[in-house]
């Protein structure tokens, strides 16, 4: 399914693969939307659609966080993972993120010095050159 937003961008959409996950493709990217509560339950069922997407050379990959309500250690072993597998295919990998605790989260474990968090989809995908995530 393909909605216009904003213009003559265009964003296609996948079947939500999970409760917790929505799959787009806009601008060039791959947009993984993790929704809802972000724990090990969660997590299990994310992973396949994660190693699916990420398993491909290249890939241009965007986690946003921003419909997250609650993350814990399974949401950041999900980024770590996505990051690894992203960098040993050579692609990029953007984050969004601006809920407070979870922003909290991710610069005490230093996460957001590896990925830093855009505060919209639109800041991750409309930068002229993409953050990889590399240090």
């Amino acid at each position: 399914m393909e909605e216009p937003v904003g213009g003559d961008v265009v964003v296609q959409q996948e079947a939500s693969p999970t409760p917790h996950l929505r799959v787009l493709q806009d601008r060039g990217h791959t947009v993984l939307e993790l929704r809802g509560e972000v724990d090990i339950a969660a997590a299990m069922e994310i992973i396949p659609h994660l190693d699916r997407v990420t398993a491909h050379p290249g890939v241009r990959l965007v986690v946003d966080l921003s419909r997250v309500e609650f993350f814990d250690c399974s949401g950041l072993r999900l980024l770590y993972r996505a990051r690894g597998r992203v960098l040993d295919q050579g692609g990029e990998l953007l984050l969004v993120c601006t809920h407070p605790l979870t922003l909290r989260v991710l610069k005490v474990t230093g996460l957001a010095r590896l990925l830093p968090p855009m505060p919209t989809l639109d800041a991750a995908l409309g930068r002229p050159e993409a953050a990889s995530g590399s240090v």
